[in-house]
């Protein structure tokens, strides 16, 4: 794939995520003032929202590989803070955006055990829970393998992946969790199991998008796939069609590997247009090049991406680099790595008044036109920036206790700009609350790992699983152990 290509595909949106690399927290102020309060406390923590200054008492960071020794260390750690009563809480690169990876007063644990292992003959690689996807694309490649499931972006850690239960673009897969094979994972009672299909199976399709709340994972297993060179295929169309036409370019022999879509934001053209691109093997499979990371084409091209804010012509000009240019130039191929291989800063705002916020939702394909009628009604009501949607396929999970899809499902990846500001916070909580009621209404649901502002009442609607996974956590866990903002939020009552 040339530069050039790169940086129309990555550089304009297609894997957005969210953004964890300032060193200050900020907190909005009544008057609409954004209060920058530069730090250096080691104790005063926060997530991609930019919104979640957290202090704790104990902040950890795991290195090493979880052999005896550290397995004994880690058990101390966790009985030390159930004799305190702090609360504790695992994590990697803190990419959630309503303190669902900190431990307000207790022990926040950063995983960050690097290590990863391959078995070619059963296509699978073991490692550390905290090993970043970035390392294991790049050990993967070397071997002529590919994680058979991510998220957009290679920053994350792959145990935080599981506990969110990510799904990315490879296609026709469900969530992450579909492509583990099995895990270690120490409990609130001390205790390190092992748990996969077969053994803990329970705990396992729990833990699985069960945010950190049933143990601390220690290493994982989990499938590969080989990594294909991929020819792409570009098609525009009419919003409204998008939804039977995905399924109808993914489902049966297509040869699709990955997939996404993209709608025009521009206000004056509010989701009218879609553009598919999917991905299909290329004929020649040999001397696949190396996957290389962001590069200089990649970061310059951010300056179109942020000219987006309060200008439809730069939404517009965006959507002609996509749909006009962006095929035309972008006809080459590339490999499955190239496409994972991006972190989430080359897109990075830079504005200390401003944050990304991301939304998810998730809807039946046959059901999409009425969504988009729906956030035709909510969004531009709204003073929210929104400068990106990204739309991709996820197959039906019929395994985890909290699950988002329990049908095959288009996720909607809404990346939203917004004012650091109570205005701002108040203005964006009524939008999500107003969008989850109309995504319900069609039978979808929304994703956990954002801002908390759904209503209880929306939470229990979306997730049917929520009251048996709070009791499967409450026998696992009497003392509440584990915990974070969002069993603070939604759970402790349940």
């Amino acid at each position: 794939m040339s530069n050039t290509r790169r940086a129309f595909l990555l550089g304009t949106g297609a894997l957005v995520g969210a953004y964890a690399t300032r060193k200050y927290y900020t907190t909005p102020d009544p008057a609409g003032r954004v209060l920058d309060a530069p730090t250096s406390d080691p104790l005063i923590l926060n997530d991609a929202s930019e919104l979640s200054p957290t202090r704790v008492a104990k902040h950890l960071i795991l290195t090493d590989r979880f052999e005896a020794p550290q397995i004994e260390a880690l058990r101390a750690e966790l009985l030390d803070a159930k004799r305190s009563g702090r609360a504790m809480i695992a994590s990697a690169a803190r990419h959630s955006m309503g303190g669902q990876s900190m431990a307000v007063s207790g022990t926040t644990i950063t995983m960050n055990d690097e290590w990863l292992e391959l078995d070619k003959t059963a296509l699978t690689y073991r490692c550390g829970a905290g090993t970043r996807w970035s390392t294991i694309i790049a050990k993967l490649d070397a071997e002529g393998y590919s994680p058979a499931v991510m998220q957009s972006n290679n920053d994350f850690g792959v145990a935080a992946t599981y506990c969110v239960n990510a799904h990315g673009w490879p296609v026709p897969f469900s969530g992450m969790g579909s492509t583990v094979v099995s895990l270690r994972m120490m409990l609130a009672d001390g205790s390190h199991i092992t748990c996969s299909r077969e053994e803990n199976a329970d705990i396992f399709f729990a833990a699985m998008g069960g945010y950190g709340l049933l143990g601390v994972i220690t290493d994982m297993t989990v499938r590969m796939v080989a990594n294909t060179r991929l020819q792409p295929t570009f098609e525009k169309m009419d919003a409204e069609m998008f939804g039977p036409r995905f399924v109808q370019a993914i489902k049966g022999k297509t040869g699709v590997q990955m997939a996404y879509g993209r709608l025009d934001v521009s206000k004056d053209r509010f989701f009218e247009q879609a553009m598919m691109v999917t991905y299909r093997p290329s004929q020649d499979q040999s001397d696949l090049p190396p996957a290389p990371g962001s590069g200089f084409m990649s970061k310059a091209s951010r300056s179109i991406f942020r000219a987006q804010l309060g200008s439809d012509s730069a939404k517009h000009r965006r959507w002609w680099f996509e749909t006009g240019l962006g095929p035309w130039v972008g006809s080459g191929d590339t490999t499955r790595n190239t496409l994972l291989n991006e972190p989430v800063v080359t897109l990075d705002d830079r504005d200390n008044t401003r944050t990304d916020i991301l939304h998810e939702y998730f809807i039946a394909p046959e059901k999409f036109a009425g969504w988009i009628s729906a956030c035709r009604e909510v969004i531009p009501s709204s003073y929210q920036e929104l400068l990106n949607i990204t739309l991709r396929y996820v197959a039906r999970d019929s395994e985890s206790w909290l699950s988002y899809a329990p049908a095959d499902r288009i996720a909607c990846v809404m990346l939203f700009s917004q004012e650091k500001t109570h205005r701002g916070e108040e203005d964006m909580k009524r939008m999500t609350q107003e969008l989850i009621d109309r995504t319900l209404d069609l039978g979808g649901s929304y994703y956990l790992p954002y801002r908390l502002h759904a209503r209880q009442d929306q939470m229990v609607k979306a997730y049917p699983g929520l009251r048996p996974f709070i009791a499967k956590k409450r026998a696992m866990d009497p003392t509440n152990l584990f915990r974070h903002a969002m069993w603070d939020t939604y759970m402790a009552r349940g």
